[in-house]
This record gives C-alpha cells, sequence and structure tokens, in this order.
C-alpha cells in the first residue's frame, strides 16, 4: 500500500511527474533542473523514494504513476480525517465551520454532496 505523506519538495516533483507521465527518465532530470535546481542525483534518489513508496514506477527508464493525483490527494484526506478527527467527517466539517461563518454557496455545495451521498 503507498504511502501517501509527501514533503513539499517531493509534492512538486510528483507533480511534474503527474503533470509529463509517460517521462523518460532523462527528462525528469531535466525538468527536474529546470523547475527545482536539482541535480541528477537528487532526482534519481527522490524518484527512488517515490518508487519504494508505490506512488510512481520507473520501468526501462520511462516513468508512470501508480496512484493518479486523484487517488493520492483522496487517500492524503482521508489519512488527515482519520488521524485528527477519528476518521469522522461532521467532526472536522463542524471543526472548519466553526471559525467562519458558511457561504450560502459552500452550504449548497455540502448539501448536493450530502445528497449525493444518500
Amino acid at each position: 500500500m503507498p504511502e501517501y505523506k509527501l514533503g513539499e519538495v517531493e509534492m512538486k516533483f510528483a507533480d511534474i511527474i503527474w503533470e509529463n507521465e509517460p517521462i523518460a527518465s532523462g527528462e525528469l532530470v531535466k525538468l527536474s533542473n529546470k523547475e527545482l535546481q536539482w541535480k541528477k542525483s537528487t532526482t534519481y534518489t527522490i524518484l527512488k523514494r517515490l518508487c519504494e513508496r508505490g506512488i510512481f514506477q520507473n520501468v526501462d527508464g520511462i516513468v508512470t504513476s501508480l496512484v493518479t493525483k486523484e487517488q493520492f490527494k483522496s487517500k492524503k484526506s482521508e489519512a488527515f480525517l482519520e488521524e485528527n478527527f477519528g476518521g469522522s467527517l461532521p467532526s472536522f466539517v463542524a471543526a472548519f465551520a466553526s471559525g467562519r461563518k458558511l457561504s450560502k454557496d459552500e452550504i449548497d455545495s455540502l448539501m448536493k454532496l450530502i445528497e449525493e451521498s444518500r
């Protein structure tokens, strides 16, 4: 099962892959140098780490994702909810809304989501 925690720089690197996949590893090195000012060794070190976490794969020099960006964000959100609110979506929404007034559009969006989930 993939690990759904990435640091800020790892997330920027992951975004480069998601936006350009499938991508040759040599091209990824060039993009990482341009976007992140990384050397070749840094790119391959971080790529290896993310492959070991089950998020990407590097097969015959072609890098592709094993997890889409949307899947990653969804699982990361689930983990956050579990860690911080015992998995309770109502507790999260209550905490989120307690410090501010929800707009009509936000309330409508939440109501639509609830109705679609019934």
